[in-house]
């Protein structure tokens, strides 16, 4: 039986809190949106049904205080809550609150987020299920067993946080004689980072390629896989473009690698939508971990299936079943998505500041999802992302004409902004012949090449 969605609060900020206000209202959804005492001028704001301040700017105090944010859920009267990506969204504690509270999560239950937050139980699961992981081991107990472990899997390892993930507390391990001390360096930074010390050891791909796969569920046991999305252009595991479906993969990884995705969903009872992320070692693919939440770049599989994502989080959180899906997708063309953010494109560093000028590209298979506008001040406190700009075309290579010719158009000035990067991507043989991996960057990267066509429009 399902529940009706009346009113939802939107705990987040950006695109994303844009992107759900967006879904909830072609679906006759009223929302309130949240914001910190810096965003009060933010277009999330200002497009919700009702807007509330939480706190301060410092995320701690607002967008990250579960108590502010469901007493603004209590007084907007709101019957749910979308955590949107980053900040609360993966945090089983905030889903518990809401549930105790009677606030419909728009997401998987916290006993999901829980068990999939846990790298090592993750891939125990997983092994039960006959999904492939890479060897590795349990929580680690000691550096002498983390010595023993690399000597059984065999030089490089990784270590890893059990309860974290993008790159912090990872280590790669090329020496034995090293490895105690990486030990304890990555046990700090584990608990540093999540609260957690715990790490565990797991072999080490040299030149993996990214490969996730888009999955959703209802509560009623059916899976429904939504194909995959290469994911390997990355900088210190953060991704920077993102496209659907995977270049250069054979057909029969492919129907594996979804066939995988589904598997791991229905092994642990899954609903709500999420990402199954597996690392691809030639024709071999292991997993890597889960996201319970809606993706940054789920923008991509939409373009290709015609999928509303958010609005089909919407509908599995109100227990509708998932019959109004078809059982087999296929790729309806290819999408690339690329992360502008306000940071050096040869230095990576954050640029916090006020755009002077704004111009976003447009056209036929041009899609912006952004949150900033002329005059939008850019703050430190928060994510460097300003916007994600997708091209679609029925090919691959037409996509990535569309997006260069995209790029060209977009005019961001009062800010630096990682565009040259993007521009000199979308440019690199590795990138247009479609077989590179997650070393792509690091192994090609030209400050000189990408400050060149800062300027090139064309």
């Amino acid at each position: 039986m399902t529940q009706p969605i009346r009113k939802v609060l939107v705990a987040n900020r950006g695109e994303i809190a844009l992107r759900v206000i967006r879904a909830c209202r072609e679906m006759g959804i009223r929302t309130v949106a949240v914001y910190s005492t810096v965003d009060e001028s933010a277009l999330h704001v200002r497009f919700a049904d009702e807007a509330l301040c939480v706190g301060p700017g410092s995320a701690a105090e607002s967008y990250l205080n579960i108590r502010n944010l469901i007493a603004a859920a209590e007084l907007a009267g709101a019957d749910a809550v979308h955590p949107g990506y980053g900040f609360l969204s993966e945090r089983a504690e905030f889903a518990s609150v809401c549930r105790k509270c009677g606030l419909n999560f728009i997401g998987p239950s916290p006993e999901h987020m829980t068990l999939m937050g846990d790298k090592v139980r993750a891939r125990e699961r997983m092994q039960e299920a006959g999904v492939p992981v890479l060897p590795g081991t349990g929580v680690l107990q000691s550096p002498q067993e983390a010595v023993d472990a690399a000597k059984e899997i065999g030089l490089p390892v990784i270590l890893k946080a059990s309860a974290g993930g993008g790159g912090r507390g990872m280590k790669i391990v090329r020496d034995l004689e090293k490895l105690p001390a990486m030990v304890e360096t990555a046990q700090a930074e584990a608990q540093a980072a999540f609260g957690d010390g715990s790490i565990y050891v797991e072999r080490y791909v040299e030149s993996p390629r990214h490969i996730e796969v888009q999955v959703v569920a209802d509560q009623h046991g059916n899976v429904v896989d939504l194909l995959e999305r290469e994911c390997s252009v990355q900088r210190r595991h953060q991704k920077v473009v993102e496209e659907a479906p995977a270049a250069s993969l054979p057909e029969d990884v492919r129907t594996r690698i979804r066939a995988a995705a589904v598997t791991a969903a229905k092994a642990i009872g899954y609903y709500s939508v999420g990402t199954i992320e597996f690392l691809l070692d030639g024709d071999d693919f292991y997993f890597m971990e889960m996201n319970t939440r809606i993706q940054v770049e789920h923008c991509v599989t939409e373009m290709i299936t015609g999928v509303d994502l958010v609005q089909e989080q919407i509908r599995l959180a109100t227990g509708e079943p998932l019959a109004h899906l078809d059982r087999e997708h296929r790729a309806r063309g290819h999408a690339i998505e690329c992360r502008i953010n306000a940071e050096d494109p040869v230095k990576f560093t954050p640029q916090p500041g006020t755009i002077t000028a704004l111009n976003f590209p447009g056209g036929y298979g041009v899609r912006v999802d952004s949150h900033v506008y002329h005059g939008y001040r850019v703050s430190a406190h928060y994510d460097s992302m300003l916007a994600k700009l997708i091209a679609y075309a029925p090919t691959r290579e037409r996509a990535i004409a569309r997006m260069r010719r995209a790029l060209g158009e977009l005019v961001v000035e009062g800010i630096r902004t990682n565009t040259a990067l993007h521009r000199w991507i979308m440019r690199h043989p590795a990138f247009i012949s479609g077989r590179y991996d997650t070393h792509f960057l690091e192994a090609n990267l030209d400050p000189a090449a990408i400050l060149a066509v800062a300027e090139d429009q064309n």
